[in-house]
């Protein structure tokens, strides 16, 4: 399935988790949120929630500055 992830179009085998893709793209540890399609994911339900085909993800990361 293509899903477009922060801007970028990128494919995942059907069924991929959010906690799957995040692992795929090896960003599990800086990722804060993530929203599916501006709809709010809750981290306890990242490993349950199936994105489908064409859905836009963002993954959100918080920096901080000064």
């Amino acid at each position: 399935m293509k899903l477009l992830i922060n801007g970028e179009e990128l494919e995942f085998r059907e069924n991929s988790t959010i906690e799957d893709i995040l692992h795929k793209l090896e960003i599990r540890s800086k990722v804060m949120a993530t929203a599916v399609n501006m709809e709010i994911v809750k981290e306890k339900d990242w490993k349950s929630f199936s994105p489908k085909d064409g859905d836009k993800i963002e993954f959100l990361q918080f920096v901080g500055g000064g």
